[in-house]
């Protein structure tokens, strides 16, 4: 074959179209663990779908009475052995001041979803790179939770057979509590361990301090999960060890997005590049 036969098959190669494509030739894999812009509908039907399946799935599980108090009183025997059943007399004391009990009770009925959520959005507006992989933390903790609930049913103080703790919600009547009173039958009682008021808490408050830039609001991250936890005690709906729980499931959650990602939430590039369409062009023939 000579030159002339080469350049006949180069001529009918270049008549063909050829594909122009946006793609960067990266697996599957790592296309799902490169950060991407959020988008609102899909953030706000995946946290609805995951909150409700969150709230089925923790009072789907038995409330295992009889284990529930048994597993209360080895908690508080131990911690009476560590020296640090204090929570009697945390309850005690701030129930004597009516404003600050009814207060307290406001707080654990309501800013446990609001900060959260308002987390959330702050995350979705300002650090969109590092929003997937916060709340993948966050459903992390979340999920890893719902198997404690099962796997160890526990009474909270204020249920516990022989003690002295004080229902804070029942005695002051607070509107919105369903730890008890008359929403308790729409929640399991029994699912005190872990403490999601302390790992959705601490979460906010690592969050915020991590990534805000104003100092006293960085400081109020760090604030919001130490109230919270003098709130679940002084209420009578925790022990310390709950709290303790909690932070061994958000520490899993974090392990879970380091391991996906490759990094800490907060060390992921606080935007998202703005991706090019792909675009199919086709290259005309040579004549």
């Amino acid at each position: 074959m000579g030159d002339a036969t080469v350049r006949t098959r180069e001529r009918q190669e270049d008549s063909v179209p050829h594909p122009v494509t946006g793609t960067t030739g990266k697996s599957l894999l790592s296309r799902l663990r490169t950060p991407r812009r959020p988008r609102l509908w899909f953030e706000i039907l995946l946290i609805a779908l995951s909150y409700w399946t969150y709230s089925l799935v923790r009072n789907a599980v038995p409330e295992q009475r009889t284990a529930a108090l048994r597993n209360a009183d080895w908690i508080w025997r131990v911690e009476q052995q560590l020296g640090i059943a204090v929570e009697e007399s945390v309850n005690h004391a701030v129930n004597s001041v009516t404003w600050l009990v009814v207060g307290m009770n406001y707080y654990y009925a309501t800013l446990h979803f609001v900060v959260t959520l308002g987390v959330l959005v702050w995350l979705f507006r300002s650090h969109p790179g590092r929003y997937a992989a916060t709340r993948l933390v966050l459903f992390a903790t979340t999920g890893v939770a719902l198997v404690g609930y099962y796997l160890y049913p526990l009474a909270p103080p204020r249920l516990m057979n022989g003690g002295h703790f004080v229902d804070t919600v029942m005695v002051h009547q607070t509107w919105g509590s369903m730890a008890s009173g008359d929403l308790k039958n729409m929640s399991n009682q029994y699912a005190a361990m872990p403490s999601m008021h302390i790992g959705w808490s601490v979460w906010c408050g690592l969050t915020i301090f991590a990534l805000a830039s104003v100092p006293w609001v960085r400081v109020l991250g760090l604030v919001y999960p130490a109230l919270t936890l003098v709130v679940i005690v002084a209420t009578a709906n925790h022990f310390w060890l709950d709290a303790v729980g909690g932070v061994a499931c958000l520490a899993f959650g974090y392990g879970v997005a380091y391991v996906w990602y490759g990094s800490l939430p907060y060390r992921l590039p606080r935007m998202v590049p703005v991706a090019a369409r792909r675009r199919r062009v086709w290259l005309p023939g040579r004549a």
